[in-house]
């Protein structure tokens, strides 16, 4: 029996450790990490659990082995912090799920990834990366703007406040957001647009949509953006229709766009993509989540996924079949 190493970051362990719970936002519930298990076992594998990348070091330097990992592991310091388990799974010669750290470190840094998606032709906004204020001189767009950290994830810093309509005030926005996260912001146009986010599983040219839905804010959502509050909240502040492309040729185009930016930055087996459309209606690609959350309630990718006929033992088959074929395509 082929036997899975399951390595994760655990949200329990990291707020015993004193971490607060804005840290510790894209970390995992022990749900997700069953739901996951259940799953690759009702597929026929066996199952261990890792954990966290210390304890991944751990077992490496004890000799312990896998089949395979299949890892979820976001990582907790850097900008390339969701590169360290593949970068140690590559040190020891052990294959894993989803892509390796050169995506990453990469994808993680949303500025860099727009320089890549932009290269590749994919339509992105335009953009400016901000460490210090002497950086707005290469600004070539104006207000509305869009500003937050360069690289985090579930809606971290991102608030109504990500808005700025004038110049003026951009550089104290964007220099709050660099003291508390201790990183380059991204200040984009605020594209006032539809807002998609399309799952796909697979890698290269056998990467396929799962299915795609549409993020409408409620009337008691903070206005205007997808903030971290809406997300934590998004039971009574956010809508989540289904996408019909065949008649939507809106959703269409942002299905395109998001799998054209997915092949462009070698992602592999499933993740998310991040589309939001400007007034005109034109999808932008907005960013990439290699490691999109598998929470089998919660999560954006299975949530999508049921939307569109995929159970989530369905969803963990199709990542698991990419990543078992990408690997016996390597054996020589």
């Amino acid at each position: 029996m082929i036997r899975i190493g399951l390595t994760y970051d655990l949200r329990s362990d990291y707020l015993a450790m004193g971490l607060s719970m804005e840290e510790t936002a894209e970390f995992d519930k022990e749900e997700t990490i069953a739901g996951i298990e259940a799953a690759l076992r009702a597929l026929g594998y066996a199952t261990d659990r890792i954990g966290h990348a210390k304890a991944l070091i751990r077992r490496l330097e004890a000799g312990d082995r896998w089949d395979l990992v299949f890892n979820i592991c976001e990582g907790l310091f850097g900008v390339a912090r969701e590169a360290q388990v593949p970068a140690l799974l590559d040190l020891y010669g052990v294959p894993y799920v989803f892509s390796d750290p050169l995506v990453l470190a990469l994808t993680l840094h949303k500025g860099m990834t727009k320089r890549v998606v932009r290269d590749a032709g994919v339509p992105t906004s335009d953009f400016c990366v901000y460490e210090e204020p002497a950086d707005l001189a290469t600004l070539r767009f104006g207000p509305p703007f869009f500003v937050k950290p360069v690289a985090e994830g579930t809606g971290k810093g991102c608030t109504a406040r990500s808005i700025v309509h004038d110049r003026d005030t951009l550089a104290t926005v964007c220099d709050n957001l660099v003291a508390r996260f201790r990183q380059p912001a991204l200040i984009e146009p605020y594209l006032g647009g539809r807002e998609f986010t399309v799952g796909i599983t697979g890698t290269g040219r056998q990467a396929r949509i799962v299915g795609s839905m549409e993020i409408v804010l409620l009337a008691n959502a903070e206005a205007g953006v997808y903030s971290f509050a809406n997300k934590g909240n998004y039971e009574d502040r956010v809508a989540y229709p289904a996408t019909d492309p065949a008649r939507d040729p809106v959703a269409a185009a942002a299905e395109r766009v998001a799998l054209d930016a997915w092949r462009a930055l070698g992602c592999r087996d499933g993740g998310r993509v991040d589309i939001r459309c400007d007034s005109d209606q034109h999808p932008m690609f907005l960013e990439v989540n290699p490691l999109a959350g598998l929470n089998p309630k919660d999560s954006d990718l299975p949530i999508l996924a049921r939307m569109a006929g995929v159970s989530y033992t369905e969803l963990i088959r199709r990542i698991m079949d990419s990543a078992t074929a990408r690997l016996a395509a390597r054996q020589p």
